[in-house]
């Protein structure tokens, strides 16, 4: 049997080994929930916004029966006086167009993007820019930049015909 100082003997030995195993889950829990503060607390922002006309009729895709999604491209176009002259000339004004691809995955807005989005449309799109990768048909990997738009704002029907 043990005596009754062989027992407390045991009982600090296992106290002081706790401690330490307590003080370092203390600290962990700690910083976990420092982190996880920190986390909510720090924002951030992805946002687009774009107005331009459609280059395409939209389409609808889905992948096996899900993730239906309306796709089409936009046209932006950047413009610059690259004339030196302080009088306004034709060929004084340089102009840049670029296409961005418009994904729209929220129900509501793909089924309304997909009827009403026609080709020369002039619209308004907001949304958040994606960058992710594909594998080609040729099994080469590609990278996309695609736009998801979460509100589409129609400006006008389409390009009139000329007569």
């Amino acid at each position: 049997m043990f005596s009754k100082t062989q027992s407390n003997h045991k009982e600090k030995t296992a106290e002081m080994l706790r401690r330490p195993i307590i003080q370092v889950l203390r600290q962990f829990i700690r910083q976990e929930s420092e982190s996880a503060t920190s986390m909510i607390l720090e924002r951030s922002l992805n946002r687009i916004q774009l107005l331009g006309r459609v280059g395409q009729d939209p389409v609808m895709r889905q992948v096996e029966g899900k993730n239906p999604v309306t796709i089409f491209s936009l046209a932006t176009n950047e413009m610059w006086r690259s004339g030196e002259s302080e009088v306004f000339q034709a060929g004084d004004v340089t102009q840049k167009t670029t296409w961005h691809r418009i994904s729209v995955f929220r129900p509501g807005l793909r089924d309304v993007a997909y009827q009403y989005v026609k080709k020369g449309a002039r619209i308004y799109v907001e949304g958040k820019i994606d960058y992710g990768e594909y594998t080609d048909k040729n099994n080469v990997r590609r990278q996309a930049t695609t736009i998801i738009a979460d509100n589409i704002i129609f400006l006008s029907d389409h390009v009139k015909e000329k007569v």
